[in-house]
């Protein structure tokens, strides 16, 4: 399968989220690891674009962010997360 320009604008547009939202936070890649469970090294490679999040590292992502995963998969322009349930 191919990447299209369609698929890479998506890409960078989740990177380009990914990270301001953790700098606004004041969050480093090792904050990220101790919220998420995610390795750093692993993080840092979604960060910039070497792999993909998986669905489950995407959701904590979101959780540690407080925004939601449409936002992180550029779904929403709204970064404020939806309600969560009980």
């Amino acid at each position: 399968m191919s990447i299209g320009q369609f698929d890479i604008i998506i890409l960078v547009m989740q990177l380009t989220r990914l990270k301001a939202l953790r700098k606004e936070k004041g969050y480093t890649q090792i904050k990220m690891q101790t919220l998420t469970g995610i390795d750093q090294s692993d993080y840092s490679k979604i960060e910039n674009g070497v792999r993909y999040m998986t669905f489950e590292q995407c959701k904590r992502l979101a959780l540690a962010l407080d925004t939601s995963m449409d936002y992180l998969a550029g779904l929403t322009d709204e970064k404020k997360s939806y309600p969560r349930g009980k």
